[in-house]
């Protein structure tokens, strides 16, 4: 499981920023902040997100919305099944060493399609077989588990994920040195909330 970063860690306090966000989302007290027209204009010259999102394109997951951010505030890649492949990759380490950004969000959510699809075997044409290779080796690891096979593979193809960026160069070495830090978390659809890996879901 992925802990929260360590307090003397500067991406605690973006993660913080993160689940605050949610939290508002969560209970209704919204800011919308930065979606301006003067917000716009002010980001025109160039970008600073504070948070990288690799995050799932299942269109109930929109990041800036559950959130509550803004223009210019994340730097947000999505792909079926939140999978990570040489283009996503260099789309985080664009992300780090040209904007500075400091924390990677790995998203997944429960009933993932791409996910359910691979525990299911199901056939499929074109190009989605990639998206069930990727995610396999995660269904595999998850059936050893106790409890509900999906909702197993979720949170494993989150954790292999983690797993992938952390041991991906130069992205490792980033975090060995602390200038990067990369989380994992699940997105509720039902109650709305993200919360991190280690920690319970909403019931």
């Amino acid at each position: 499981m992925t802990a929260s970063p360590p307090a003397s860690n500067p991406s605690h306090r973006i993660l913080e920023k993160l689940l605050a966000g949610n939290q508002r989302y969560v209970t209704g007290n919204l800011v919308h902040h930065h979606q301006s027209g003067s917000r716009m204009r002010a980001i025109a010259a160039g970008q600073h997100p504070f948070a990288i999102i690799l995050g799932c394109a299942d269109s109930r997951v929109p990041p800036e919305i559950i959130f509550d951010q803004g223009l210019g505030d994340l730097f947000v890649i999505r792909v079926a099944g939140n999978i990570l492949d040489d283009a996503i990759l260099g789309s985080i380490e664009y992300a780090v060493e040209e904007l500075g950004t400091a924390l990677v969000l790995v998203l997944g959510h429960e009933r993932c399609g791409a996910v359910a699809a691979t525990v299911k075997h199901a056939e499929v044409v074109g190009h989605i077989s990639t998206l069930i290779n990727a995610i396999q080796p995660a269904v595999d690891k998850a059936k050893n588990k106790p409890g509900d096979l999906l909702d197993n593979a979720v949170r494993a193809n989150i954790e292999l994920v983690v797993a992938q960026l952390k041991s991906s160069m130069p992205v490792a070495d980033l975090v060995l040195k602390n200038k990067l830090t990369v989380v994992g978390a699940q997105y509720n659809l039902k109650c709305g909330s993200v919360d991190l890996i280690a920690e319970p879901l909403c019931s």
